[in-house]
């Protein structure tokens, strides 16, 4: 049996995570940033961030800011990276959060946010 408190704590410690992750998507001028709870809705994660990339080239800059800034800042590093920035939609998995990196066009076409419209919105930044 686990520790009392030990979910929440383990919550706190991905929020803060995610947390750096906006900041980094920040730094390189990612727009319309969107960080949702979604563990109450599915295990596959505790949050999704969401947000968008003028070209091709931003996607990559701002994947290249979150390894750099996620591992400098709390020493993490993702899971692993799906994707291609000529496609539009780059997905970055940090374990319980799932970074999504659209261009405008594609973030439109997939409506993530519409599809997990009941997970609450924990910062919005556009």
């Amino acid at each position: 049996m686990g520790t009392p408190g030990a979910d929440k704590e383990e919550r706190l410690e991905t929020l803060d995570l995610a947390h750096a992750i906006v900041d980094a998507i920040a730094e390189k001028q990612g727009e319309n940033v969107v960080l949702m709870d979604i563990h109450a809705l599915t295990p596959l994660a505790d949050y999704f961030i969401i947000c968008s990339a003028r070209s091709d080239r931003q996607v990559k800059a701002i994947i290249d800011g979150l390894h750099e800034h996620t591992k400098r800042h709390l020493g993490a590093s993702p899971r692993r990276v799906e994707g291609q920035p000529a496609s539009g939609w780059v997905l970055v998995d940090y374990g319980d959060i799932v970074v999504h990196i659209f261009t405008p066009r594609t973030r439109a076409f997939y409506s993530l946010e519409s599809l997990w419209k009941d997970a609450p919105v924990v910062l919005r930044m556009l």
